[in-house]
């Protein structure tokens, strides 16, 4: 099982959870941005009493690590939640194994298509809490917005107010509305694009 940094615990366990329910012994690789809250989880599973030889948790880069799992003989299935790019390089070295199943969730453009029956201040609430909660990293955050002509010039000047209202910063403190993002290579990614 290899999970994503965005949903470091429920994707984690989701994914561990589905694969000891359907009989598999798990190795699970957490992001390499998350690897104490997937030891956490794994050490309360084996406190409740999975047995150890049922799930090993195995931190590392993807690079690296994963690589390295998804190569191995040993490995009859991988569950992936992540990158098209990553999960395209996985499926790739599984096929250099033969009929080896790949479960992949992968990321998208998620678009909201709203037309002139909708409430403006409805629209603009559900745009700003889908494209920014959680600094905009869910896999299910607003990319695309798509408003009816009839109604685009009403929604666009309350929507940039509403944005311009955000405050960025701690996550401590109760005035922010936008934490930070996971690392370096996150920032830089979205200050390119």
């Amino acid at each position: 099982c290899v999970s994503p940094w965005n949903f470091p615990l429920a994707i984690f366990l989701g994914q561990v959870a589905a694969a000891l329910a359907a009989g598999n012994a798990v190795v699970a690789k957490p992001a390499e941005q998350t690897p104490l809250i997937a030891a956490e989880a794994v050490r309360l599973l084996h406190e409740a009493g999975f047995p150890s030889d049922s799930i090993q948790l195995l931190p590392g880069t993807g690079e690296v690590v994963g690589a390295r799992l998804v190569a191995d003989a040993r490995v009859d299935g991988v569950v992936f939640t992540g990158s098209t790019e990553v999960a395209e390089i996985i499926h790739r070295a599984l096929a250099l194994r033969g009929n080896v199943p790949l479960v992949a969730e992968t990321g998208g453009q998620n678009a909201m298509v709203v037309d002139s029956s909708a409430l403006p201040e409805q629209v603009v609430a559900d745009a700003v809490t889908s494209a920014f909660d959680s600094a905009g990293q869910r896999c299910s955050a607003l990319r695309v917005l798509c408003l009816q002509d009839e109604i685009a010039d009403r929604v666009l000047p309350m929507l940039a107010g509403a944005m311009a209202e955000l405050a960025v910063g701690d996550p401590a403190e109760l005035t922010t509305d936008v934490g930070p993002i996971i690392d370096e290579a996150a920032r830089a990614g979205l200050e390119a694009h």
